[in-house]
């Protein structure tokens, strides 16, 4: 299956494939969710997705990995490593990670802001020294380098039917929902990790510390307290979803799918975590597996129909051959030939 995805995104030389594979291998591995929902996308974007996660959890793993001995000191030096070899790859260099010349590549092809791409490595390289946020405004700031830019890295892959830049909040937005649901989720893990990303404000109105989330942690109490704040937390996210929600629709039919399937799983998540009673300091929510199962179902079924129409399209088109198979994505394609993106973390 992965040959098959990189031919139908043109690319055929052998250290290029052999990287995208690998972006693909750290996607199935660690991605769960969003690896299937990668899936429903047309092979021809499926790379470069898988390059735009790989990447991201390549930094993300240098930053927060619990299996590394590394100290704040070494991991920022892996970072300006990678942030060096990103700036080579961009310019032209062929990258010494597989994961940035998998990256480099994607963002030549799509023709991706590179700015978006120094404003993820500048949130992640915040990670190593910021504990915690004062307010949702400066969480949200924080966010915007480490989720925002996700959704707006995956645009000019997805494609458009309105003009790029009147989908690209509710992209920003959904990135901002996909990795709130993250941390209410990860609240125990992050805690492990020296961070609490619920705001310190937010915290204060019910009564809540670091020392009471530790000491729940530690011995898996239940404190109404943390739960009313993490069920607060929930309606954050839960409006960012709905702030993000009309995106979907302006993206190019064959991406739906897959959108909404991620949309949906990712909103499960939060679903999980009211039914366990919000203990995410004791255990990790996931969404049932029979659950997956119907939401991916949906989305095959609705690939199936945004296909059918395409072609149906296609075939209404005087000549028909040369026809493309969906609205066009606004915005320039560096390669149109090749029409091939939690902090990202696995999300189920």
């Amino acid at each position: 299956m992965t040959g098959r995805e990189l031919d139908a995104a043109g690319i055929t030389e052998p250290d290029l494939r052999a990287a995208y594979t690998r972006c693909r291998e750290l996607n199935a591995r660690h991605g769960r969710t969003y690896f299937l929902a990668t899936r429903l996308l047309t092979p021809d974007r499926r790379p470069a997705v898988h390059a735009l996660y790989g990447f991201a959890r390549w930094a993300d793993d240098i930053v927060d990995s619990l299996d590394s001995a590394a100290d704040p000191a070494d991991r920022a030096r892996a970072l300006d490593r990678l942030d060096d070899d990103l700036a080579h790859g961009l310019a032209g260099g062929a990258g010494a990670e597989p994961v940035v010349r998998a990256l480099a590549d994607t963002a030549r092809r799509h023709a991706i802001d590179h700015r978006h791409f120094a404003d993820f490595l500048a949130a992640m390289r915040s990670d190593l020294t910021v504990t915690s946020y004062a307010t949702y405004a400066d969480l949200r700031g924080y966010m915007h380098g480490s989720a925002a830019v996700i959704g707006l890295e995956m645009l000019p892959v997805l494609g458009t039917v309105t003009p790029r830049e009147e989908a690209a909040p509710h992209a920003a937005e959904l990135g901002v929902a996909f990795q709130l649901t993250n941390f209410l989720r990860d609240v125990g893990e992050d805690l492990d990790r020296g961070r609490v990303y619920l705001p310190q404000d937010l915290l204060n109105s019910h009564g809540v510390h670091r020392e009471l989330l530790r000491r729940c942690r530690d011995t898996g109490r239940v404190d109404r307290r943390v739960t009313a704040a993490l069920r607060e937390f929930e309606d954050l996210t839960r409006a960012a979803y709905r702030r993000a929600a009309p995106g979907v629709g302006m993206l190019a039919p064959v991406s739906r799918p897959c959108i909404r399937t991620a949309f949906v799983l990712y909103g499960g998540i939060l679903d999980a975590v009211a039914a366990t009673g919000y203990a995410v300091l004791h255990r990790r929510a996931v969404v049932p597996r029979r659950r997956r199962a119907l939401v991916a179902a949906d989305g095959l079924l609705r690939v199936a129909a945004a296909r059918m129409a395409a072609h149906a399209a296609a075939r209404r088109t005087p000549g028909g051959a040369g026809v493309p198979l969906e609205p066009a994505a606004s915005g320039p394609r560096a390669h149109p030939p090749a029409r091939p993106h939690p902090r990202h973390k696995e999300v189920a």
